[in-house]
């Protein structure tokens, strides 16, 4: 599984020009899912995410999780993440996984997020999303459930 974790002053999704939900600070989490993921990477994922200090201290220094910062996580499904563009100007998307096994992990990584005690809202999975954001920094981060970058 494949994240892009953006530290946010704010986000919200819209689905067909409607408000889907809205979230102030914290993270905008873009997710993909792999053919060869597994649950286990679902939860290594989630992990990461909920502990990845990139909030500032009362020093300023980047030391803090979502959660001891007061945050909340809004998160996305986006089969492009898994997205190779290594060829050509076309971006292939072989890797991203279909669309129920895609769900399951999904809703598996949301549902763990959750047990970590952050707020997670959701835009909504497989249909077409115009997602606002404020970047925060910008604070940009690259995950991989399989550590390949």
């Amino acid at each position: 599984m494949r994240a892009v974790v953006q530290r946010i002053a704010g986000a919200r999704v819209e689905v067909g020009g409607e408000p889907v939900c809205q979230v102030g600070d914290g993270l905008l989490v873009y997710v993909g899912v792999e053919r060869q993921d597994t649950p286990d990477d679902a939860g290594a994922l989630a992990r990461k995410v909920a502990n990845l200090r990139i909030f500032p201290d009362a020093a300023g220094k980047l030391n803090l999780n979502v959660l001891q910062a007061g945050g909340q996580a809004l998160v996305v499904s986006a089969f492009t993440c898994q997205a190779d563009a290594r060829k050509g100007n076309r971006p292939s998307f072989e890797r991203a996984a279909p669309t129920e096994q895609a769900r399951q992990l999904y809703e598996q990584f949301v549902a763990e997020l959750r047990q970590t005690g952050l707020a997670v809202h959701t835009g909504v999975f497989g249909e077409f999303m115009q997602v606002r954001s404020t970047n925060d920094g910008p604070v940009v981060i690259l995950l991989d459930s399989k550590r390949t970058f």
